[in-house]
């Protein structure tokens, strides 16, 4: 009988393809734990995260001759990751949605390198259709990491302007963002 830890993800997948039963107790067994720990960073709820990823070792199991499964890991990492979508849109009227949103949109973007690029090119974006002086404050502020009190002093504008304008900025950023974020996560788990 093969030893199957030794085994790569890669040869497990192709043993599972052929219903081998072994392959997938090692594929269970080498990921089940990981995959429990990213759900529950996300959804904070034991029982939850516990069916979900049963849920999902269930459902490899069921599609494991038609699934075409080329990163093991990344390929359960993101089953889960939907299934708390899942969760946590059947859920949503809670009053800690928004904030597990968040956590599971920032946990996403931060996985995915193309999201993550997207984001930023949003942000960039958004900085761009701003009002010239609130831009320039905001940059000034970020970019180059200058207090309220320089900004003024560079600009010849009082510190209550400067705070002002990134007052308006950040909230016009969080605005767009916010449903950005949500229109994404909405995409994603559809």
């Amino acid at each position: 009988m093969p030893s199957y830890h030794t085994f790569t993800d890669e040869e497990l997948s192709e043993l599972l393809k052929s219903s081998d039963e072994d392959a997938f107790t090692e594929i269970y067994n080498r990921y089940w734990q990981p995959l429990l720990h990213t759900a529950f960073h996300i959804l904070q709820d034991k029982e939850a995260v516990q069916d979900i990823v049963q849920n999902v070792f269930i459902s490899l199991w069921m599609r494991r001759s038609a699934a075409n499964i080329k990163n093991l890991n990344g390929y359960l990492r993101q089953a889960v990751r939907f299934s708390v979508f899942k969760a946590i849109r059947e859920i949503r009227h809670d009053r800690t949605f928004y904030e597990r949103l968040t956590a599971a949109t920032v946990d996403i973007i931060t996985d995915d390198p193309l999201l993550f690029k997207e984001q930023q090119q949003l942000v960039q974006q958004l900085i761009d259709t701003m009002p010239k002086d609130w831009q320039e404050v905001f940059l000034l502020s970020r970019e180059n990491n200058m207090t309220y009190k320089q900004i003024a002093e560079l600009l010849g504008i009082s510190e209550k302007t400067v705070e002002k304008r990134i007052s308006r900025s950040l909230k016009f950023l969080r605005s767009v963002l916010t449903t950005s974020i949500f229109i994404i996560f909405l995409i994603m788990v559809k």
